[in-house]
């Protein structure tokens, strides 16, 4: 499959690496730092038109996975957290968009895509983890709708949502097929946010526990036909993983820059660090996994794109997500050793990107989820 970048692709990303460059970089290490959301990169965001990027046209997108792969890679590249504000955006956007009554579409989408809503996506539990099918929070039916009881972990951005979208069984359902998809609103009585996390990276974005005490659902939140909820969660998340895919690639890439300024600018035994033979080839060999990475990621965006049925997108979505992360991890560390003592320290920003790619090999279904997906595919389900 053809993923050759076009001109309109060039210009998205183009753009968006000029204003990574001037306007996000001299943000990113203050939001590490204190670890307060960046209302003024998502008033950034929001300017450019970009929170709409990957959607139809009837809400201002391209249309275009690609491209918002474009504009996650060069974010990331500078800065994590700011690049996540676009994914946090577009995956409750995406999951409405597929499975949402045009009534859902109409309340959510327009306000999603100019940024004056914010969502969230809410399926994991303490005690299941990535295994959405083993979720305990339940949504009991009741006249005009839901009562719902129980408790998510790891929501990120919900302490800005404007409404969640939950995994929740209905009834006493015991398997996936009783799995509903709801819309819960900010302010719902009997909904609450938990506390913050305090984390090792992606900390400019808050990630907080949710609690439910019979928080009502009306029948007009509960997204897609009855039972159909685990089936939308996961085509949300393998439509997703090219854009984690994507940081991953941004993370690698920006972390070799720094490596590259980094020993360009240092000398011992008198010549320039760059200039020993084992420097050169940990760089040459970070250049090329990210290579690696990035045509993988756009390989599995080219998919989305040309509409690939999603049997078939899985695997190479999941392989993106897995490979790019795990790149991001192995790249950021050989980043590091070269920075040396330096690497270790706070003050230089490769420390950050360390950091960070730890997170991007565990979220959105960690990488041993991911190589189970693959084996699946490669092995025929029955060999589970």
């Amino acid at each position: 499959m053809s993923f050759l970048l076009t001109e309109d692709h060039l210009q998205i990303r183009d753009l968006v690496r000029r204003i990574a460059r001037e306007k996000v970089a001299p943000r990113a290490a203050e939001i590490d730092r204190t670890a307060e959301y960046p209302q003024d990169m998502y008033d950034l965001l929001q300017q450019l038109g970009l929170f709409a990027l990957p959607f139809p046209d009837r809400y201002g997108g391209s249309n275009s996975m690609v491209s918002s792969c474009l504009a996650i890679e060069e974010l990331g590249r500078v800065c994590y957290n700011t690049a996540y504000l676009l994914l946090l955006q577009w995956v409750p956007f995406g999951a409405i968009l597929a499975g949402g009554t045009e009534e859902q579409r109409d309340r959510f989408l327009p306000g999603l895509a100019a940024g004056e809503l914010r969502g969230a996506i809410a399926s994991t539990e303490p005690q299941s983890g990535s295994d959405v099918a083993g979720i305990k929070t339940r949504a009991i039916t009741v006249p005009g709708g839901y009562k719902m009881t129980g408790s998510k972990i790891w929501c990120t951005n919900s302490h800005v949502a404007n409404f969640v979208l939950v995994a929740a069984k209905t009834e006493d359902g015991k398997d996936k097929s009783s799995i509903g998809l709801f819309i819960v609103e900010r302010g719902t009585k009997g909904f609450e946010v938990g506390r913050k996390e305090d984390k090792m990276g992606a900390r400019g974005v808050a990630t907080c526990s949710l609690f439910f005490d019979d928080a009502f659902v009306p029948a007009n939140n509960v997204l897609g036909d009855s039972g159909k909820g685990f089936k939308l969660v996961m085509e949300t998340f393998n439509k997703s993983r090219p854009l984690i895919g994507a940081r991953g690639v941004g993370l690698a890439q920006g972390a070799t820059d720094l490596a590259s300024e980094f020993v360009m600018n240092r000398q011992a035994f008198g010549k320039k660090i760059s200039d020993f033979q084992g420097v050169r080839w940990m760089l040459a060999d970070m250049a090329m996994q990210t290579e690696a990475a990035r045509n993988m990621v756009y390989k599995a965006a080219a998919m989305v794109d040309a509409g690939i049925p999603l049997d078939q997108l899985a695997s190479i979505a999941a392989m993106s997500k897995c490979f790019a992360t795990d790149t991001a991890m192995k790249v950021a560390t050989d980043a590091v050793q070269l920075f040396g003592a330096a690497g270790i320290s706070n003050e230089y920003p490769i420390n950050r990107y360390f950091r960070d790619a730890k997170v991007l090999q565990i979220i959105e279904g960690t990488n041993q989820i991911q190589r189970n997906i693959i084996a699946d595919q490669l092995l025929g389900r029955a060999a589970r």
